[in-house]
Parts: structure tokens; sequence; C-alpha cells
């Protein structure tokens, strides 16, 4: 028995075909074309798309699948968040933006006070406060415990000194939330807090991280005598570690990671069999497939893990090792989707990763082919970002073998 019939035994009221459907109907209807397309094309979304489909599914009540009802959640089970996010790329519309639903949201849920979970909670729900993440530094990334910002207190506010890279849609964002130290007393993790930072606090300074998939995502930011008032402070002064080992196991669970990752093994096989008809069966396009073949059947292991990460992390019993190994699959087979897209269109299309002009009707070019190089340089990080893979096996084997 598997993760999702296990959870199907216990839920046995719920008919999921007609679920299914259900949000089969409701996307179809109501996602609109032109953001399908842009999903569908793989191009790079921003706040305006992310946040135009969210406003869109919280007015039907689904902005937070993985929410309980009482704080604005759907409440559904493992087996309807699964369906959701299989429909959802199936039919190419957008992921739900994870800083705020699936990052901090959480985290303010598990350690934030009463006033705290009020503030923020529903503006991550209905989407109009945007978050980013103010995690790694300048030498402090995968080693996160050395990070150097500084947060000292003064009367009911902590003024913070430093710099932080790699920040994803910080030039977006309305808040960060963000580690710093506040103490270089005992071990280096004892001495880190987390705080909510206003992005808009005098003293902050927003720069652009050009990166070689030519898309604006990440940024560095810096922090001079910014103050922030006591009450954003999450958890206790020196409690951040726990914060964020609790949202780093979180961050490497995204259910959205799969079904997407499936979406584009459909998009290769389409693109290797064209190239089939074209060119016919040559020995290189067979060894394409079988690749294919084998990044499917990793991809349906994938499923399977994933499914039993959700189930655990919805008992409460979810493993750090679980969500690591998760991550590290994931994040390589995205690399091997993405290394084999590259190889069928990059002998025609890589010349086009120039920026292109702008067409007479003002409007930008754009094809799958094109968009499938950039999403290959784009997933060079994949193996990086939230963890180096040297890391995840760290943790794994810290987890099983007590190392």
């Amino acid at each position: 028995m598997n993760a999702i019939e296990s959870v199907s035994q216990d839920r046995a009221d719920i008919d999921y075909e007609a679920f299914r459907q259900e949000l089969v109907e409701f996307m179809q209807a109501h996602c609109p074309g032109a953001l399908r397309e842009k999903v569908r094309s793989n191009q790079k979304l921003g706040r305006a798309e992310f946040s135009q489909w969210q406003q869109i599914l919280h007015r039907r009540g689904w902005s937070a699948p993985g929410w309980p009802v009482e704080r604005g959640g759907t409440g559904w089970d493992l087996q309807q968040r699964y369906l959701f996010e299989q429909v959802s790329a199936e039919l190419d519309c957008p992921p739900l933006y994870h800083h705020g639903l699936g990052h901090i949201g959480p985290v303010i849920m598990h350690f934030g006070t009463p006033e705290q979970q009020a503030r923020f909670l529903p503006c991550i729900v209905d989407g109009s406060e945007w978050w980013c993440q103010g995690y790694s530094e300048p030498g402090a990334g995968s080693d996160l415990a050395s990070l150097r910002t500084s947060a000292v207190l003064e009367g009911d506010e902590y003024v913070i000194n430093g710099q932080k890279t790699w920040t994803s849609h910080a030039h977006e964002a309305d808040i960060m939330y963000t580690l710093v130290r506040t103490s270089n007393e005992g071990r280096k993790q004892a001495g880190i807090t987390l705080l909510l930072v206003p992005l808009n606090t005098p003293g902050i300074e927003i720069r652009p991280i050009h990166t070689i998939d030519q898309w604006h995502h990440v940024n560095e930011g810096f922090l001079n005598d910014v103050r922030v008032p006591v009450s954003h402070r999450i958890g206790e002064d020196g409690g951040g570690w726990a914060c964020a080992k609790f949202l780093l196991d979180r961050e490497r669970l995204s259910p959205a990671t799969v079904p997407r990752l499936l979406r584009q093994l459909e998009q290769v096989e389409d693109l290797i069999r064209e190239r089939i008809r074209q060119q016919g069966a040559t020995p290189s396009l067979h060894a394409a497939m079988g690749r294919l073949f084998l990044a499917q059947a990793s991809a349906q292991g994938a499923k399977e893990m994933l499914l039993s990460a959700i189930h655990e992390e919805m008992n409460g019993t979810l493993r750090s090792s679980k969500s690591s190994a998760l991550k590290l699959h994931c994040s390589e087979l995205s690399q091997q989707i993405s290394s084999l897209a590259y190889d069928m269109a990059a002998p025609h299309y890589a010349p086009r990763l120039l920026p292109q002009p702008p067409t007479a009707d003002g409007s930008d070019e754009l094809d799958i082919e094109r968009q499938l190089v950039h999403t290959y340089l784009f997933y060079r990080s994949r193996t990086i970002a939230g963890g180096t893979s040297e890391v995840q096996k760290n943790v794994i084997a810290r987890d099983l073998f007590g190392a």
C-alpha cells in the first residue's frame, strides 16, 4: 500500500474523481489563457503572474492548499493536495508562490505569537504581501550558521547591519524573513535570531544579480542601520536556528515539484517525438528516448517519495532526512530533464539565447524550445539552492547513522 492509498482509506467520504474533475473545470474556466501560455512556454514568472493566479484561487477559497481551515486554508488531505498540484501542472497553471505559503507561513503558525499570526497570515493567504528569504550571505551559504549580519537590541528595536545574497524576488517583495546574529557566545547556531524585515524600511538597498539564464530573479541586499521592532522577531532571541531548520524541511518538501517535473517530461517527450518525425529514428534520438524513459521512471519514484513525505509531514513525523532525500533526488532529476531538453533544442536554438529585440508589435517572439534552453541554464542552480547536494547527503548520513 502506498502513501496515497493509506490516506484514501482514512477519507473514504471523499469522491476524489469528482474532486479532480472540479479542479479541472475550475482551472480551465478561470486560469487566464495568457497566463497558461506563459507557463506552457517556460517563461519566467514574477509577482504579477503569481499574484493574479493566487487572487483567483483566493476568491474560490483555494489559495492555501496545505494550510488548515482555521488559518484560511483548504484543510485538504494528502490526496487532494497532490491532485491540486497535478491538475495545476497538467493544465499549465502557475504554481503557488512558495516563500509565503510554503516557507514563512508555516513558521509563523508554529513559532509566532497570536498577534503575529493575526497580522501576517491573512496577507499571505490573499497574496497581498510578498515575501523573500534573507538567509545566504557572502561566505555563509551552505554553512548557514556562519552568517555575520548582526542585529543589536536597542530598547524595543533591533538595529541590523550586514549583507544578504542570492535573495530571490527581493526586488518584488514587501517583507524579508531574515536570519541575523544577535550573539557571538557559545555555538554558532545559538546566536541566530529570525526577524521579519519590511523592505521599505530605511537603510535597505536591493541590487540585482545578473545570472546566465538572463532572468532577473536573485538579488543581493545591503542593510545599513536598519531598525526593526522586537514585535517582528519570530520565537525567542537566539532561537532562529530552530525556525530555520523547520523552514528548510518544508522548503525541501514542495508538493508542486514532482507534478511540474512530470509536465516537463511530457514536453520533452513531445520534442523528441517531433525530432523523430522530422529526422527519422537516428541513433542519437534512440539514445535520447532511452534517457527519457529512465527519467520518467525516476520521476515516478519521486512521486511516491513525495506522497510519503507529505503524509509524514501531516502527521508530524517527517524526518529531515526524508526532506533532504526528496530535494536531492528532485534537484538532480530536474537537471537530467533540462539537459535532455537542451540536447534536443540547443543545436538550433542556443544562438537565440542572446537577448532578442522586441517585435514590431511590441511583443517578444517566444517558443517552447528557446525557453527550455533558458530553463536548462536556470536549473544549474537546483543542486545548490536550498542546500547543496553535498549538504543533503550529510543530513541524510547524520539522520541514518548518527554521523
